[in-house]
């Protein structure tokens, strides 16, 4: 027997009675937000002629603005190349990348120098630290090189979640592998960039200082809204994501929201298929 609806309130009019009661109004639209970065026909080849290597095969793909993004895919598959070209360390051959509403191919070399050093951050296996400097001296190194000071509280909040506050006088060969990399970690983050790009980062690093490094860059996306894209053949490593996107050939093949480390290696095993 279907429910009777309940009589309008107080005021209605014998018509509004008749029609039932007054809809509510409809909730706003969902504000749109712009990706953080994005490729669009994104073509990249190395080499000419018989030797040419169509590394990226015309490309469409964005990346969400204060989402945990991973790219996997096969030696081969396009994944660090199409990194490297979203991040602006490599140029197309045809098509368009952006961070944000930026397309990178219509800045100087000079210029994308300035957006990468403003607006992203690095995270690579070769960590780059400065043997000479502290740690919180290589934390705080590209600030200073743009002759900037850390905002204290974020500083502050980079140093808890990545729980180096007992070693930042400690220089890199004081420290494990993995601290050195939660300090390469917290460089990229401390000058609070758009968009952070990890190319495998977790590569050189033991199952549990990867775990950690892992959970430290989901904290940095749960609690400072930061925004991460992290190439890596490891499953595990990106189920801690909140989308994988999967490549074969220089073309993105499939992709997965709420990653689970089972669900990533289903997905990885057919990718040859």
């Amino acid at each position: 027997m279907s429910s009777i609806p309940p009589a309008p309130r107080g005021g209605g009019t014998a018509g509004d009675s008749a029609a039932g009661p007054l809809a509510p109004p409809a909730p706003p639209p969902a504000p749109t937000v712009a990706p953080a970065a994005r490729a669009e026909a994104a073509v990249k080849v190395y080499g000419r002629g018989d030797t040419a290597v169509r590394a990226l095969d015309g490309i469409h793909v964005e990346f969400a603005a204060q989402r945990f993004s991973a790219i996997m895919g096969a030696s081969g598959s396009g994944k660090s190349t199409l990194l490297h070209c979203l991040a602006g360390l490599d140029r197309l051959t045809s098509g368009e990348t952006y961070i944000g509403a930026v397309a990178l191919s219509r800045l100087s070399d000079y210029q994308l120098t300035l957006l990468r050093r403003e607006k992203v951050g690095f995270i690579f296996q070769s960590l780059n630290l400065v043997p000479t400097l502290s740690a919180l001296d290589n934390i705080t190194l590209p600030l200073s090189i743009a002759g900037r000071r850390a905002d204290p509280g974020l500083l502050d909040a980079v140093i808890r979640i990545t729980g180096l506050h007992d070693r930042l006088r400690h220089r890199p060969s004081e420290l494990s592998g993995g601290q050195q990399q939660r300090v390469a970690a917290a460089r990229a983050l401390v000058s609070r960039p758009e968009i952070i790009f990890a190319d495998e980062p977790t590569g050189n690093l033991d199952s549990r200082s990867g775990g950690e490094l892992l959970d430290f860059l989901r904290r940095a996306v749960d609690d400072l809204h930061q925004t991460i894209v992290m190439v890596t053949h490891d499953p595990f490593a990106a189920s801690h994501a909140d989308r994988v996107v999967f490549l074969a050939d220089g073309r993105v093949v499939s992709e997965m929201r709420s990653p689970t480390t089972d669900s990533v290696l289903q997905v990885v095993r057919h990718l040859g298929d």
